[in-house]
C-alpha cells in the first residue's frame, strides 16, 4: 500500500485521504475518519494540532459527541492531562447539566456534562472533529461557562468559515488542521474537496504485519 505523495509538510497531505459522503443529505459531508484508521496520517494530524496549540495552556480536554472523543482523547494523552467527554443527553448514568443545541442538519438536540465536573477556574480545550454550524460547539461552551470553566480554545480537523465561527476566532484560540487561507480551506467553505476526484478508499488502510 502507498500513501498519497506527503509534499510539504504545510500542506496537510492527510487530508487528501477523507472520504465524500455517499450516503446522501442525511449525514456530514464528508469523513475524516480515515485518518484516524492510518498511523501515519493520525500522528501527523496529532503532531501538527499540538505544534498550533503550543500557546494554549489547558488543565483538560473536552470531546464533543461523539468523533470528538477520537481527536481530544488523542490530544488529551499526547498532552498530559485529563480528558472529559461531553456527550449527547441521556447517556451519563450520573448527575449532569445539559442544554439544547442545533446540529450541522438543522435539528435541535440536547447535550450534557457530568455535574461537578471541574473546579472554577479550569481551563478546558474544546474539541470537535469539524465545526460546521457551531452549534454543538455553542453547547460545549455553555456548559463549561455554567460551571464556571474557562474556555481555552478550539480544535478541529476544520473550521468552516461562518459569521458563527468567525465569532468564536475573536474570542478564543481556535486550531485545526485545515488552516485558514489555504486551499484546503475554501475547499472546506464550499463543502466539497478538490481530493474526492482522486479518492481511493485504500490510500488510508492500516500497514498491516506480515
Amino acid at each position: 500500500m502507498t500513501l498519497p505523495d506527503k509534499g510539504p509538510r504545510d500542506d496537510r497531505w492527510y487530508l487528501n485521504i477523507m472520504a465524500p459522503n455517499t450516503k446522501g443529505d442525511k449525514f456530514a459531508w464528508l469523513d475524516p475518519t480515515s485518518i484516524y484508521i492510518n498511523a501515519e496520517a493520525f500522528n501527523d494530524l496529532l503532531d501538527d494540532l499540538l505544534d498550533d496549540l503550543n500557546e494554549v495552556d489547558c488543565d483538560v480536554v473536552a470531546g464533543l459527541d461523539a468523533m470528538g472523543f477520537v481527536l481530544g482523547a488523542a490530544l488529551a494523552a499526547r498532552r498530559g492531562v485529563g480528558f472529559l467527554p461531553i456527550r449527547k443527553a441521556g447517556k451519563l448514568c450520573v448527575d449532569t447539566d445539559k442544554v439544547p443545541f442545533g446540529n450541522y442538519s438543522g435539528r435541535t438536540q440536547e447535550m450534557e456534562m457530568r455535574l461537578p465536573a471541574f473546579a472554577p477556574g479550569t481551563r478546558v480545550l474544546l474539541v470537535d472533529q469539524w465545526i460546521e454550524t457551531g452549534g454543538t460547539m455553542d453547547g460545549a461552551v455553555r456548559l463549561v461557562e455554567r460551571q464556571k470553566g474557562i474556555v481555552a480554545g478550539m480544535v478541529a480537523v476544520a473550521i468552516e468559515e461562518n459569521d458563527r465561527t468567525r465569532g468564536y476566532r475573536a474570542l478564543y484560540p481556535c486550531v485545526s488542521a485545515v488552516m485558514p487561507g489555504s486551499h484546503w480551506q475554501a475547499d472546506c467553505n464550499k463543502q466539497t474537496l478538490t481530493s474526492f476526484a482522486a479518492y481511493r478508499p485504500e490510500a488510508a488502510f492500516p500497514q498491516t504485519k506480515r
